[in-house]
């Protein structure tokens, strides 16, 4: 056994459970990707203070859960905690938004880091794939992109989930918001850590999960019951485009999420069977943020899915995936001169686009057949010297175990017609 294991919090993706994950992040990028987005890729490290105006001074991510790096003597660079400020400032560099028609529309896929308590559906890296509308201030932008979610894990099979929705407001009505809210906020007996939060964002305090807050909670103000016309049009208009496009949603009232740079539309998806984890991706409007981290007024939307989470949601759902062998044809060679001829076939198969592996280094004909059933194969294909004198290989279906001889020169288009 190894010295080493995977560091606290983490864990490794391996064969079968790999298949599964890279079908989640292909399936759940797809819909975005028929809607015109576009693929982005940014560094896992990043400034550490476009983090802590970004997403937030008085956010759990950046007092306690960012990875910071030392450079040179001094802490500058942070391991991303989340993707859309990272999305946002590499489209700021690049000046996407000036090259022509908005919204700059970006889809990402990678993996996050947090320092956090681990448990089931919370780990220390973690992964995700999003999606970012850049540059457009408009509701049917927003009903878009939680459709494109919506549509992503129903693509998966999943239905034991549930669309939470709210309205945040904007820099007119959410400043009236927030001081009635700190006022109610002052009867509390919270303690100090909570009060702190509570000075720097208020609406921070209503997405705290402990018990002892949520029950002190029970008659605070709402942030719906003071949002402007503007901005209660916006949120009607969003849910309106849902419902005439058959996605369903709960309104929640508290939701906020954990980060601050959210401004009207906040939602989140969550799953059923997940128990206190049960986040399985959100999102919403962040209209400010552009302006946070230095760049010019830039309205946008987004959100990130949890490949992780989701991973866990089809486990509660007892669903499988149908996801193609990553075999479909396996070589057995008898000898090493029926070796050298089925490299070279296994290689003409592989370059033909058909999935081929090899058997090797098997002492027996038996072994060898076993490695080819545990391969999940369709076909095996078997060659000794006496096949060869033919010209021919013995072409195997592992399912009906029928066997029949099929001429070398012609064995890629034979398999090619049994559309592998």
């Amino acid at each position: 056994m190894s010295t080493f294991t995977a560091p606290k919090g983490t864990y490794d993706l391996l064969p079968p459970s790999s298949a599964t994950f890279l079908a989640i992040r292909e399936r759940i990028a797809a819909p975005a990707r028929r809607a015109g987005y576009g693929y982005i890729e940014t560094p896992v490290f990043e400034d550490v203070k476009l983090f802590s105006r970004g997403v937030g001074e008085s956010t759990d991510i950046v007092t306690k859960e960012m990875f910071s790096l030392t450079q040179r003597g001094k802490e500058e660079l942070a391991l991303r905690p989340e993707g859309t400020a990272s999305v946002l400032r590499a489209a700021l560099q690049a000046n996407l938004h000036k090259l022509g028609n908005l919204p700059v529309k970006l889809w990402y896929s990678g993996s996050y880091y947090r320092y956090e308590r681990p448990q089931a559906g919370r780990y220390r890296q973690f992964s995700q794939v999003g999606a970012e509308a850049i540059g457009a201030e408009d509701p049917a932008l927003d009903a878009e992109l939680i459709i494109l979610a919506d549509d992503a894990f129903r693509s998966l099979g999943l239905s034991d989930y549930t669309l939470l929705l709210n309205s945040l407001g904007d820099k007119q009505c959410r400043p009236v918001y927030r001081a009635a809210l700190i006022e109610f906020l002052a009867g509390l007996d919270l303690d100090e850590d909570t009060r702190r939060r509570a000075e720097i964002n208020p609406l921070r305090v209503l997405d705290d999960k402990r018990e002892s807050v949520q029950a002190q909670l029970t008659g605070a103000p709402m942030l719906r019951d003071f949002l402007c016309e503007e901005c209660k049009e916006y949120d009607e208009k969003v849910r309106e485009l849902l419902t005439a496009n058959g996605v369903a949603f709960t309104d929640d009232p508290k939701l906020v999420r954990g980060l601050d740079y959210y401004t009207r539309t906040t939602f989140e998806f969550v799953h059923n069977g997940l128990g206190a984890q049960s986040a399985i991706g959100g999102g919403g409007r962040y209209d400010g943020l552009s302006e946070m981290i230095g760049g010019p007024a830039l309205p946008s939307v987004g959100w990130a899915l949890g490949v992780d989470r989701t991973y866990l949601a089809l486990e509660a759902e007892g669903v499988v995936l149908d996801l193609p062998a990553a075999t479909s044809v396996y070589a057995v060679a008898l000898g090493e001169e029926a070796k050298n001829v089925l490299f070279a076939k296994v290689v003409e198969l592989r370059r033909a686009g058909v999935a081929t592996d090899l058997a090797f280094g098997v002492k027996t004909i038996k072994n060898a057949m076993k490695s080819a059933d545990r391969s999940g194969a369709r076909f095996a294909l078997i060659a000794g010297d006496r096949d060869l004198a033919d010209g021919v290989v013995q072409l195997k279906d592992m399912t009906t175990g029928e066997q029949n001889p099929v001429a070398l020169d012609a064995l890629v288009t034979t398999l090619k017609e049994k559309q592998l």
